[in-house]
């Protein structure tokens, strides 16, 4: 944010305040040239094609962020003797001092005393306008009996570092955002699924690659529900978080894995909470959610037999409702698809099944996690590949179990017996025969 922009919405507060307050001071509605300016503020607004009175409500709401004392000190210069000026709305905040503006702060900065404009700068807060629809600002809540208009300006945090540092963090997991970011050093050749699962697997990049042609180009948009929902079925290990992981990779999209423990309450009407939250902030976002272990709540529904049935009943058709909605790709994953009430495996556009991974699948694996380094002459994978039966995540554990191994005893190469040790072990560990 330029020195520049907050002058001009200084004087911009103060050009209304001078109109009302009867001061003798000769001032004029300032202007600005936001095609010569290189801040993301200005870039912003031209990008979005945004009008001046548009404008001003944005930067006004970013004040308190950049100008903590401007508002308060300036009414103090204009009405000295306290006078209170309800036309100018604002609120006390229960730790900022400041003053934090409201929608009818917007109205007055924007329109004055216009009380013919006034309906025209409200509806700006609706829902059709790009600030709703894009999650840009919104009005707070007010008490009950009191004008909607005169709740807070809530710009999303997200656009008040990109306009106040020049950039956006990551969100990070905690009780108001349930997701943590998925990522990987692995790329997408290190994957490996057998055929069936990987054709499927490329069936949801090409979505991803060519959807929005499709809808906008072809006129498909009333015709294609948004998005695209997809099931992962599989036992532990065998691929389905680390695919998620790279379809982001490969595709450029971040990956967001949901933590159901901290969505889900048993106090009623949270969970919906937690939900509406978390989809509100991937609302025009190219993530990617991944909702891991999803049978905790997309289970088979059980009948009515009191209100805790009922209301966890509604919190599924809840997330059901918001996932079918979503604009993005979500994407939910089970051990065991017997776990998920068939009623809502016909919601998704895709259902792929991870199977344990086959001799061809298991062989790459150890090649592929083994170093070269370790390999002997005498290892035969090939053999160790037929009579093993693991998953990708076992071999893993495995892999480096028995490195750690070979480095303790001084030595440099893996043995077939030190291999099959380190197997046996893992058996061991999952209660498996040896």
């Amino acid at each position: 944010m330029t020195t520049e922009l907050i002058d001009y919405i200084k004087q911009a507060v103060r050009y209304r305040l001078v109109e009302v307050s009867g001061s003798d001071e000769q001032i004029d509605f300032p202007t600005f040239d936001f095609a010569n300016d290189d801040s993301e503020f200005s870039k912003f607004i031209i990008e979005n094609d945004f009008q001046i009175f548009e404008t001003l409500i944005l930067l006004l709401s970013m004040l308190p962020y950049i100008a903590p004392g401007f508002l308060t000190n300036i009414l103090s210069e204009y009405f000295p003797d306290g006078s209170d000026f309800p036309e100018f709305g604002g609120v006390k905040g229960t730790q900022y001092r400041g003053i934090i503006p409201t929608g009818e702060t917007a109205i007055f900065i924007v329109v004055g005393n216009n009380y013919r404009a006034r309906n025209f700068i409200i509806s700006i807060f609706n829902e059709e306008h790009p600030f709703y629809k894009n999650s840009i600002l919104s009005l707070g809540n007010v008490p009950v009996g009191e004008p909607k208009i005169s709740g807070t300006l809530l710009l999303d945090i997200e656009y008040v570092e990109l306009f106040v540092y020049g950039s956006v963090s990551k969100p990070k997991l905690s009780q108001g955002f349930p997701a943590e970011l998925l990522e990987t050093q692995m790329e997408w050749d290190d994957l490996v699924l057998n055929d069936k699962t990987l054709n499927e697997v490329n069936n949801v990049l090409v979505w991803m690659e060519h959807n929005e042609t499709l809808l906008n180009d072809f006129n498909m948009k009333d015709k294609i529900k948004p998005g695209y929902k997809v099931m992962f079925f599989g036992a532990p290990g065998v691929g389905k978080t680390l695919t998620a992981s790279l379809m982001g990779k490969h595709t450029g999209k971040d990956v967001y894995r949901i933590d159901l423990s901290l969505v889900i309450s048993k106090y009623i009407g949270e969970t919906e909470k937690n939900l509406s939250n978390l989809f509100n902030k991937a609302k025009n976002k190219d993530w990617i959610l991944f909702f891991d272990e999803a049978d905790a709540i997309f289970g088979k529904r059980t009948g009515v037999r009191d209100a805790h049935d009922k209301y966890a009943n509604q919190e599924v058709s809840f997330l059901l409702q918001r996932i079918e909605s979503h604009s993005g790709l979500v994407i939910l994953a089970s051990n065991y698809r017997s776990n998920i009430d068939k009623a809502f495996t016909r919601r998704f556009q895709s259902i792929i099944d991870f199977e344990s991974p086959g001799i061809p699948e298991r062989l790459r694996l150890w090649q592929k996690y083994i170093p070269e380094a370790f390999i002997a002459d005498e290892l035969n994978l090939q053999t160790i590949s037929e009579d093993y039966e693991v998953t990708g995540a076992n071999i893993v554990n495995i892999v480096q179990y028995a490195c750690l191994q070979v480095l303790a005893n001084g030595g440099t190469k893996l043995t077939d017996e030190l291999l099959i040790n380190a197997i046996q072990r893992e058996f061991i560990k999952e209660g498996r025969m040896v």
